[in-house]
């Protein structure tokens, strides 16, 4: 075949895919706006980490569309606008994220994950939980997370209801540290033995243990693994000698101040 044969009948095969795909197309837009959204009856939603946590269920992803997005029901399906519909669901405090998506057949589905607290807080008046990344988010009415509480004189004001990080940078700061003391406890022998962390008057943090009538002054949240070692010396060494200490200050660099 010559040169100019087979160039023209390339550019021919190349311009009927072209026009198929516009037809096709066509009619995928076409279908589109023809097809309705089912609503809230064929509502498909997937939590993802429900088994962990159940602060959220479908009917209340079916209340907040109902109530915040109103009438998608009956739409088109290009009309429906996903992008709302994904910001309203992220928009409760206890969504960590959220995707939307229609199907052919009307169905709309939204898939979300929840936030995973790591610590609780209960200042006397208020109670709230907070992330890793230290996202703080009111309790929730449903489900619940068997996490640490920490009580007491917490030195953040955190109004009712509030969701998000603390503007102040002092309280924030307060805050990371925290959550790293958490974190460091957090699948160790301590957080089976510590079940109180208590902020006194002065913002010494006073931790009580499950066994034993110590409290253990651990002052602010810092140099945790020195003062953590310390009190495994304590139990260690101090306890089989000379029990019955009622408190046991760490808050000195490498030393114990135990008073009875």
């Amino acid at each position: 075949m010559k040169p100019f044969f087979r160039k023209a009948l390339g550019l021919a095969l190349v311009t009927s895919c072209a026009a198929l795909w516009i037809v096709t197309t066509g009619m995928s837009v076409r279908e589109r706006r023809t097809r309705t959204c089912q609503g809230k009856g064929s509502l498909d939603v997937t939590i993802a980490d429900s088994l962990e946590r159940q602060f959220v269920r479908k009917a209340d992803v079916a209340r907040w569309l109902e109530k915040e997005y109103r009438a998608y029901a009956g739409l088109p399906l290009d009309s429906v606008d996903l992008n709302r519909i994904e910001k309203l669901v992220g928009a409760h405090s206890v969504v960590r994220d959220a995707q939307a998506w229609l199907t052919d057949d009307g169905v709309l589905h939204v898939e979300l994950s929840q936030r995973q607290p790591v610590v609780r807080f209960d200042d006397g008046t208020n109670g709230y939980y907070a992330d890793a990344t230290g996202f703080v988010f009111p309790l929730q009415s449903q489900g619940s997370a068997d996490v640490p509480v920490v009580n007491g004189h917490i030195p953040m004001k955190i109004p009712r209801g509030f969701k998000g990080t603390p503007a102040d940078a002092a309280e924030k700061a307060w805050l990371d540290k925290m959550i790293g003391l958490i974190n460091t406890i957090t699948g160790t022998v301590w957080e089976h033995n510590i079940v109180k962390i208590t902020v006194n008057t002065k913002r010494d943090l006073v931790l009580t243990p499950r066994e034993g009538q110590e409290q253990f002054i651990f002052g602010e949240p810092v140099r945790v693994q020195e003062k953590l070692r310390l009190m495994k010396a304590y139990y260690e060494s101090v306890v089989p000698a000379r029990p019955g200490y009622r408190t046991v200050d760490l808050r000195y660099r490498g030393q114990l101040v135990c008073r009875k």
